[in-house]
């Protein structure tokens, strides 16, 4: 795993702990786990209720009122 080798992840993984300590990486741990869960949940709920964002098109271009246009009348 990017050339790191077991024992190198243990020695990181040790000064992680001993830098944040462990009460600090338990509470990361419960937020990413809130987290995913909301993800989860607000992905089946969009999912469940077969809702697709809109997405909101352009006004139509404006016509062209041909009593104001500048043509010439021709016979």
């Amino acid at each position: 795993m990017f050339g790191l080798s077991p024992g190198h992840l243990l020695l990181l993984l040790l000064i992680v702990v001993l830098i944040f300590g462990t009460k600090k990486l338990r509470n990361v741990g419960e937020d990413l786990g809130a987290a995913i869960k909301n993800f989860r949940k607000g992905m089946q709920d969009g999912s469940d209720k077969g809702e697709q964002p809109q997405l909101k098109a352009d006004p139509p271009p404006a016509q062209a009122d041909p009593s104001t246009s500048k043509r010439e009348n021709t016979p």
